[in-house]
């Protein structure tokens, strides 16, 4: 199904963290079966190739980019399904409903009992939303999808509802280390955990969250993802799971490995200025060396010697990859929280050395992690490591590289999330992926505006570090087309990369398309894939999917009264995104009349 355009070769890896969500892909369209008369009302032409049914022309000659054709985008639905939607999205512009949900919906699971509470949420937002409790009662759903040209992520969509309270305690008790506890100071303000921010759950509505409680927790996690894999490698050829690292971990230790990330690259920064692409900044030896002594190093006598272990190429300078090979993982896992000491030669501490079962705990999530890559690499899914808050990122991002080097040397397994309201979003993205050019290994990208931003602004202005995000969202939008224009133009020149376009907005997908065009990324090629959720942007994904575009649907699964938490998240989400809503329900209400039309 994928176009891979060179053979890799990794070094070697260690392994990351992951929440699993399978995603779906044919090369062609499932046989359907046979409609029901509800069906009939919708007019689907199930039962062929969609891809086929449009006339002449290139997949882009047969695509409206203005996603305004109600009948291309609700050629799937049923006429129960479309009036269901009306009054989903009806219910999300009522603010009591949405701000007060969970306290409502667990009322009235009281008050109507478990079977006709059940009903009344397959009758409205979990049969929108969620494709069934369990993988074969989704299987509908997804052959459903599949024969209009559309994937699916499957992902099992139960959350933990903890109390806030819980949620703070659990959160500050799994990102203290014992040395902190000695020297609380040790660490720089951002890479620090405050009780006011510790229910990472406050202000996020489009974000699973996972707060650690044990190891045993962790590997429950596991097991879960597991299933998921399976699921998903059982129902399609090239499936996708969606990664949270905290969900198989202690967040204490992705803290500290992004404070040591985050130092050694300002470092780099402090010695080779500030000008230019940050993959592009080259460090000579006299700048080496210029800024040592002004940092008051003795360098005569092995400056030379660590600028030359550090030249890995031995032209001379050092690029930003090569002073990060620094912290290239060692056989004790606290050594990739060191760095050399000019004064004496040696590797010493950038932080602190790992307690004994700190250090167990990072091999154990190492270890989860690594079983969940060589499943998924098994069974033919393919993983997207989700991003998570800044100051959890940079870990984040360091070690699904270096997944990316041990299982991406034949082809694109590992994805990495790139969330564009972050300043370094472009710097980030293109230092990745020279680095993937350079070891040869293939390099997957998932792009996104971000989840995260108005929790973000309020901890770095109460905190007191600089705001990582983006200055508005004009200028998010900006970087994030920067960075899509970026990696399409890669593709097209040097191959070995695979993006998946996951937004909402059709000013992103429609420019996506448009390059693609330009540059002659064809469709069927399975280089660029789009993104969006189940029950949402149904305008966008379905004309795309019948245009031959690869497009997939996020499809939770699970039962009803273990995903609440993720219908309570969709609600707000649906209140926050008014304007794409609007659209929505002007398209299904212009469909309703067609058919009512239609069938008189």
């Amino acid at each position: 199904m994928l176009s891979y355009c060179r053979n890799g070769a990794a070094k070697w890896t260690k392994s990351t963290q992951l929440l699993v969500l399978p995603f779906r892909r044919s090369k062609s369209s499932a046989p359907a079966s046979k409609l029901t008369a509800a069906e009939e009302d919708s007019q689907n032409v199930v039962g062929s190739d969609v891809r086929s049914s449009a006339t002449g022309g290139t997949p882009f000659d047969k695509l409206n980019l203005e996603f305004d054709s109600p009948e291309e985008a609700y050629k799937s639905k049923s006429f129960t399904e479309i009036l269901r939607a009306l009054a989903v999205f009806k219910l999300c512009q009522f603010d009591i409903l949405v701000n007060k949900n969970k306290e409502i919906l667990k009322l009235s699971r009281r008050l109507l009992g478990k079977r006709i509470f059940n009903n009344v949420m397959q009758a409205t937002f979990y049969g929108h939303f969620v494709a069934g409790a369990d993988q074969p009662s989704i299987q509908p759903m997804i052959t459903k999808l599949e024969s209009f040209g559309v994937g699916a992520i499957l992902d099992y969509g139960v959350e933990e509802d903890i109390p806030h309270s819980e949620a703070v305690v659990a959160e500050m008790e799994s990102c203290v280390s014992e040395a902190d506890k000695k020297d609380p100071d040790i660490h720089n303000e951002k890479f620090k955990a405050y009780p006011q921010f510790a229910d990472r759950r406050k202000d996020v509505s489009s974000a699973r969250t996972y707060f650690y409680k044990d190891e045993h927790k962790c590997d429950q996690n596991l097991q879960t993802l597991l299933q998921c894999v399976d699921a998903s490698g059982a129902s399609s050829e090239n499936g996708f799971a969606a990664v949270k690292l905290t969900a198989l971990g202690r967040p204490q230790l992705l803290l500290n490995l992004s404070e040591v990330l985050t130092k050694t690259r300002n470092l780099f920064v402090q010695f080779a200025g500030t000008l230019g692409n940050l993959k592009d900044r080259k460090l000579t030896k006299e700048q080496f060396e210029a800024q040592l002594q002004a940092m008051g190093i003795i360098t005569r006598d092995n400056s030379g010697d660590w600028f030359t272990w550090m030249d890995y190429d031995q032209d001379g300078k050092i690029d930003l990859l090569e002073w990060e090979a620094l912290l290239q993982p060692n056989h004790r896992l606290h050594k990739i929280f060191k760095i050399p000491n000019f004064k004496t030669g040696k590797l010493e501490p950038l932080l602190i050395s790992l307690p004994a079962e700190e250090e167990t705990q990072m091999k154990s999530m190492l270890h989860r992690i690594n079983k969940l890559a060589k499943r998924a690499e098994e069974k033919n899914v393919r993983l997207m490591i989700d991003a998570e808050q800044s100051y959890f990122q940079p870990a984040i991002s360091r070690l699904t590289i270096e997944m990316m080097r041990k299982f991406n040397k034949k082809k694109p397994v590992i994805f990495n999330t790139y969330q564009c309201y972050l300043k370094e979003a472009f710097n980030n993205l293109t230092v990745d992926m020279t680095l993937a050019k350079r070891e040869g290994f293939y390099f997957g990208a998932k792009l996104v505006r971000g989840a995260y931003m108005d929790q973000e602004r309020k901890r770095a202005s109460e905190i007191g570090y600089e705001d990582p995000i983006n200055p508005n969202y004009d200028s998010t939008d900006a970087m994030y087309h920067q960075c899509l224009g970026y990696i399409l133009k890669k593709i097209q020149s040097t191959g070995g990369i695979n993006v998946m376009v996951a937004s909402h907005n059709e000013d992103t997908v429609r420019r996506a398309v448009e390059l693609m065009n330009e540059l002659g990324i064809g469709p069927k090629e399975n280089l660029v894939y789009f993104g969006q959720l189940l029950g949402m942007c149904d305008q966008v994904s379905f004309p795309l999917g019948q245009a031959g575009y690869s497009v997939y649907k996020y499809v939770p699964y699970g039962p009803v009264e273990e995903v609440l938490p993720y219908l309570s998240r969709r609600a707000l989400e649906n209140r926050g995104m008014l304007k794409g809503v609007e659209k929505e329900r002007s398209m299904l209400w212009t469909e309703v009349k067609r058919r009512t039309a239609h069938r008189s």
